[in-house]
């Protein structure tokens, strides 16, 4: 399946989304894709009269890129959920959990499903649960 989005940078992001928003378009969501180990994209979905337009943000795992909770405050906490599950930074996020909005039972950034945890049965060893 293929999501027609319109390419921006991370320079690029912030102008635009505030652009769209001056259009009368509102923030959906906004989805985080994992390309290969490496390399992710941020898919942006924003709807006017039920016509959808999605920008396309490459970014890399562990990189950084510019928050739009500043233009769209709701944004926090998407921003906030893909901090925790693929460490990317989103900087100037109005509200910043410093990666514990989830109750992530790992330490470290996992891909989906990123919580884990530990069920022990009546006398038997723990066994992991995803």
């Amino acid at each position: 399946m293929s999501i027609e989005a319109t390419p921006v940078t991370p320079a690029q992001l912030v102008a635009e989304v505030t652009k769209l928003k001056a259009e009368g378009y509102r923030l959906v969501t906004f989805s985080s894709v994992e390309i290969d180990a490496e390399n992710m994209e941020i898919l942006y979905h924003f709807d006017k009269d039920l016509k959808l337009k999605n920008l396309r943000l490459s970014v890399k795992k562990g990189g950084s890129v510019p928050s739009i909770s500043g233009v769209l405050f709701t944004a926090f906490l998407i921003e906030n959920e893909i901090r925790d599950q693929f460490s990317i930074t989103f900087e100037g996020l109005v509200l910043d959990y410093q990666g514990k909005l989830l109750n992530d039972c790992l330490t470290t950034p996992q891909t989906s499903p990123f919580c884990r945890m530990q069920v022990a049965s009546s006398g038997a060893a723990a066994k992991e649960v995803r």
